[in-house]
């Protein structure tokens, strides 16, 4: 019950950390845009020196996220109970996939497919990319390796912590 609790919880609060700065600036998160639009968003003149700068402070963002996540995840496994490297490993990784599944249907498929607030000005003719859910697919599979990487990363915290402890 903790687990499904933890699930709705962190889809709430990862919905809001994508949505309002997604809506309140679309090239925010052109690094999480299909190929064929970041490469037409860099090729117009008004995003030509932003786009790098972007993409760069969002990869960074993303690496610190996982080491963050990896520890909440760990902290939230280990007040539910679980001790061992494989208890913790498997807890995060469910709660990881969880979010990432939910990432893929409802954010990415349902709503950025089919929102025309996503729409980054000077790609209004792209809808065909906006609307092709193969990007956020593969997105979803490259997700379930980081969700991998962040899990065995919290069961290490654990275990040092037990060490230590």
């Amino acid at each position: 019950m903790i687990l499904i609790i933890v699930c709705i919880i962190l889809c709430i609060v990862f919905t809001l950390a994508i949505l309002i700065p997604l809506y309140k600036n679309p090239l925010s998160k052109i690094i999480d845009y299909p190929t064929a639009i970041r490469k037409k968003v860099e090729q117009l003149p008004e995003y030509k020196n932003m786009v790098g700068t972007v993409e760069r402070r969002h990869i960074i963002i993303k690496i610190i996220g996982a080491f963050l996540i990896a520890l909440l995840l760990a902290v939230i496994s280990y007040l539910a109970g679980n001790r061992t490297f494989f208890q913790i490993f498997m807890n995060t990784f469910i709660i990881f996939f969880v979010v990432n599944l939910y990432d893929l249907i409802v954010l990415d498929i349902i709503i950025f497919c089919h929102s025309k607030k996503v729409i980054i000005k000077g790609t209004e003719d792209m809808i065909k990319e906006y609307k092709n859910p193969k990007h956020h697919i593969i997105g979803f599979f490259i997700g379930i390796g980081i969700g991998i990487f962040v899990s065995l990363l919290s069961g290490v915290i654990i275990i040092s912590y037990n060490v230590i402890k």
